[in-house]
């Protein structure tokens, strides 16, 4: 771990509070103490408190572990599943096709027919 941590902008210490409170409210949706919550994820009441103010401390697999005591683990697998930016990257790189040219047809030389 480096001495020192990079710096969070704003905007990512306000996904990681709004990331703590929301499990702090499914916590007490599910009428879990902070104990028993503890207890089941293996992790001290400091770490649970942290990871509910958003600190960026928090390691991912200790959040995994308390999403799977409340039940959300799944939802960690929905993160970034439909990457928009990556596939319209990934499509700007391949190459472009290739069109033909339209097909020219030959020009028939049939005789024209005489009126009598």
């Amino acid at each position: 771990m480096p001495a020192k941590q990079p710096p969070f902008y704003p905007t990512q210490k306000r996904i990681l509070t709004a990331l703590g409170e929301r499990l702090r409210l499914a916590r007490l949706r599910r009428k879990l103490t902070i104990d028993i919550t503890c207890q089941r994820a293996g992790i001290s009441r400091m770490t649970l408190f942290r990871a509910e103010a958003g600190s960026p401390a928090i390691a991912l697999g200790t959040l995994l572990r308390i999403l799977s005591v409340l039940g959300l683990e799944s939802d960690l697998d929905t993160l970034a599943r439909d990457d928009r930016v990556g596939r319209l990257l990934q499509d700007q790189a391949l190459p472009e096709r290739r069109r033909r040219s339209p097909r020219v047809r030959p020009k028939t030389t049939e005789p024209k027919e005489r009126a009598p």
